[in-house]
């Protein structure tokens, strides 16, 4: 088997990945109740679909100064992601934005039954 073959069909299944758990954060974003619970969605899926689709680009790139660029870009990106939703969540919190709880949701849904 040709080792290009191979490599280009790990780095597809590495770029198609990454867009998956981009679309999964995309929808996250839609369905959640509530803005934490909808930057918790963005921010997971959004760190692991940057590292899957870079970690495609490095593969396919080879080794070399570009793939030296992107490691350090996912570098920055792996750090300051998490920090800065983190950031977010405290201001919100800060501005007095309640989470919304399981209780609460349950609580709408009986309301909304009778």
């Amino acid at each position: 088997m040709d080792w290009t073959l191979v490599r280009d069909l790990v780095t597809w299944a590495l770029l198609l990945s990454g867009s998956f758990f981009f679309v999964v954060g995309a929808v996250g974003m839609v369905r959640m109740p509530d803005l934490f619970t909808r930057m918790h969605a963005a921010s997971v899926t959004e760190t692991l679909g940057v590292g899957l689709l870079l970690a495609g680009m490095m593969l396919e790139a080879g080794i070399g100064q570009i793939t030296a660029k992107l490691f350090i870009l996912g570098a920055l990106f792996f750090f300051a992601s998490p920090v800065s939703t983190h950031a977010l969540a405290q201001a919100a919190l800060h501005m007095g934005v309640k989470p919304k709880l399981a209780k609460d949701l349950a609580a709408r849904d009986a309301a909304a039954g009778e």
